[in-house]
């Protein structure tokens, strides 16, 4: 049986993971607002936090995408074929802040366009986008990652906490740079922030439905 979850400390050195957290606060930190659920609903009941999308021509990609093949490799086997909407939430909880007891797989795929295009460009990109959407539309969701941006004595609280097969609860590690790779079936949460602030990136691998 596939492992639920499996993690790497990258090894990626830590001006590396210094320089990706500033290049997201300079580019994409104007464009947070508060973190939704699906259909655009608003539920603090629920998820409490800040997020923006990061499309995957950014650079880390490539680097995500490398862990995440090797997990699928050495662990789950899936049938995989890339990463949903051709995006990547960029997270932030500040105090206060929270995601309750939720599985990715619960949450229907949804095509968010991440391409903007002049007039001229529309119909053909138009075409393409709806192309995208019918794929990604008979696609689900398996496995999920989590990259840790913060270093752990930045904040207090902000676990990421799953439940296994067992029903026992564990902890993700904290480690800035850590990857933490999982099926998007395991029942997961991120706890109340206590104090600062933990930021992330998040993103959804998809494959072809079950059989």
């Amino acid at each position: 049986m596939a492992l639920q979850s499996v993690w790497f400390l990258t090894g990626l050195p830590s001006d590396i993971i210094n320089s990706l957290e500033k290049d997201l606060e300079n580019h994409f930190d104007d464009e947070m607002g508060d973190s939704k659920l699906i259909n655009d609903v608003l539920d603090e009941d629920i998820r409490k936090s800040k997020n923006t999308w990061i499309p995957t021509t950014h650079w880390i990609t490539g680097w995500l995408w490398h862990y995440v093949q090797a997990a699928n490799r050495n662990n789950f086997l899936y049938d995989i074929s890339f990463i949903e909407s051709e995006s990547m939430q960029f997270a932030r909880y500040g105090v206060g802040e929270y995601y309750h007891w939720h599985s990715d797989t619960s949450i229907p795929v949804q095509y968010k366009p991440q391409i903007q295009t002049s007039a001229k460009e529309s119909t053909t990109d138009d075409n393409y986008l709806r192309e995208r959407a019918a794929i990604e539309n008979e696609l689900v969701r398996k496995i999920s990652f989590s990259l840790q941006l913060s270093d752990p004595d930045d904040y207090e609280g902000g676990n990421i906490q799953f439940i296994d097969e067992s029903n026992q609860n564990y902890i993700a590690p904290r480690q800035k740079g850590s990857l933490i790779i999982f099926d998007s079936r395991t029942k997961h949460r991120v706890c109340k922030v206590r104090s600062g602030v933990r930021k992330s990136i998040v993103g959804w691998v998809l494959g072809p439905r079950w059989k």
